[in-house]
């Protein structure tokens, strides 16, 4: 069976167009966001959502919980949906919520989003005060049920304690190297050798606040910044993750970046001139455009196997050893 197609993060607002997007593309997996700000009620509404797609586009797609899936999804010629949060919101204050969200399907849970939560330090707060005692009891727990530590929107001190403090590798879903471009977001050669240095996945975002150069930033650079970091980290622990907000109206990025804890906008990465979502670049714009960022790699030097190992390959091996209960 060939190398699977696996974008590690995407929050686009869903439907069937997208969905027909996705086999358009051959995309085997997609770990989508269903839930930033929501409390656990709130987000089993999502899920109940979901359910509805699983079942009207059965054709289309299905839900993801194991590596196997993927092989399934490939074998049956549609798309496996994997489930997390960028924000532990959903647990609220109760350890015990982390075994029950992934006996729902929940896979990966990110242990901030950009503020400070009950677990760790957010990438936009002035101080970083690391993995909380909550925060490391939660680590713990999430690595004996198989749920993914995913540190994306997390501050430098927080992402460094999650990768020291858990027994399983975790990941960055969704972000690229900050010496390529200087984002709040994206990460140091400090953090990006640790993770990867643990076992650790990267996965790379299109996201265009996350790229150098904005919505203006070219292909070549794109890939040339992975080849860079394939040298710095093993190629084999890179993925993608392109945080794709496909067809989401301005008023998710409010929602995004405010939830409920806020009266004025938190501009973010973005800036009071842009509020909105700001336009992909030229190369990437959908799911079927991931056949560009194969031909980048290919155009940057990568060889075969490298290339099916960045577009899924790897996350497939993440998969294979993360998504299951410590024995």
């Amino acid at each position: 069976m060939p190398a699977p197609l696996i974008d590690n993060l995407q929050y686009a607002n869903f439907s069937p167009a997208i969905f027909k997007q996705m086999r358009v593309g051959g995309v085997d997996a997609v770990h989508v966001t269903i839930a930033y700000h929501e409390t656990f009620r709130e987000m089993v509404l999502n899920l109940e959502q979901w359910n509805r797609w699983f079942e009207t586009h059965s054709d289309l797609i299905f839900k993801g919980t194991t590596a196997a899936d993927v092989a399934l999804a490939q074998q049956t010629g549609r798309t496996a949906i994997f489930f997390g949060f960028q924000n532990p919101s959903p647990i609220e204050d109760d350890i015990g919520l982390i075994e029950i969200c992934h006996q729902l399907g929940v896979r990966f849970m990110q242990l901030t989003y950009n503020n400070q939560s009950l677990l760790a330090t957010g990438c936009y707060e002035d101080e970083d005060t690391g993995l909380t005692r909550f925060g490391k009891q939660a680590v713990t727990e999430m690595n004996r049920v198989g749920l993914v530590v995913d540190m994306s929107h997390s501050a430098e001190r927080s992402t460094l304690e999650a990768i020291d403090h858990s027994t399983r590798p975790i990941a960055i879903t969704h972000a690229n190297p900050h010496w390529w471009h200087a984002a709040l977001r994206n990460k140091s050669d400090k953090v990006l050798k640790a993770l990867t240095g643990a076992g650790g996945m990267l996965g790379f975002s299109v996201y265009p606040h996350h790229l150098a150069g904005g919505p203006a930033c070219t292909l070549d650079s794109f890939c040339s910044m992975i080849a860079e970091a394939a040298d710095r980290y093993g190629a084999e622990n890179l993925g993608i993750g392109t945080d794709l907000c496909q067809d989401q109206p301005d008023r998710i990025v409010e929602w995004m970046r405010v939830g409920r804890w806020s009266k004025v906008m938190d501009y973010g990465e973005g800036s009071a001139s842009n509020a909105g979502f700001p336009p992909m670049p030229d190369w990437f714009n959908d799911n079927r455009d991931f056949g560009n960022i194969r031909q980048g790699l290919a155009s940057a030097g990568f060889a075969a196997d490298e290339v099916d190992g960045i577009m899924g390959g790897n996350w497939l091996r993440f998969y294979e050893t993360s998504f299951g209960a410590l024995e």
